[in-house]
């Protein structure tokens, strides 16, 4: 069996590990030691240093970092917007529940409140034949054990 490799297994952890790092060409993360071309947000950050200050075009860079041109344009303005914490993976998806609107969630506590006896699973049926809107009955359940805000 491999030895355990904590950083490779740290770096999957949080979607940082470079699925390609047989694809980096520079030289200096071929030497292993500081450069590691297994950390994606470390392959990013030396691709845009090297347009930045060593000159290179950004086809060149991103060809050497074995990163495609649209993943660089991606990693310039993320660096831009966030500094180098831009370069962090964030999660993918939807990021809260966007079905749930405020006009959805007074059709629920409505319904809820005439009938406590409605499961998630009726309030979605209702839900999508009354407002066009396709909620799953496990949001809905999560929505009502939340608690409100004042």
């Amino acid at each position: 069996m491999p030895p355990r490799d904590a950083k490779a297994e740290r770096l999957k952890q949080i979607g940082a590990l470079n699925p390609y790092p047989e694809r980096v060409r520079a030289p200096w993360f071929q030497a292993g030691g500081f450069f590691d071309a297994r950390d994606l947000v470390q392959v990013k950050y030396e691709m845009l240093r090297q347009v930045s200050h060593a000159g290179a075009t950004k086809t060149e860079a991103a060809a050497l970092f074995g990163l495609s041109r649209p993943a660089f344009y991606q990693a310039e303005a993320a660096l831009a917007r966030a500094g180098l914490a831009g370069l962090l993976p964030r999660p993918r998806g939807p990021k809260g529940a966007h079905k749930l609107t405020p006009e959805v969630m007074a059709f629920i506590d409505q319904h809820r409140a005439g009938d406590g006896q409605l499961h998630a699973r009726a309030l979605a049926r209702r839900i999508e034949t009354q407002l066009g809107v396709v909620v799953h009955p496990r949001s809905i359940e999560r929505a009502v054990a939340r608690p409100k805000k004042r």
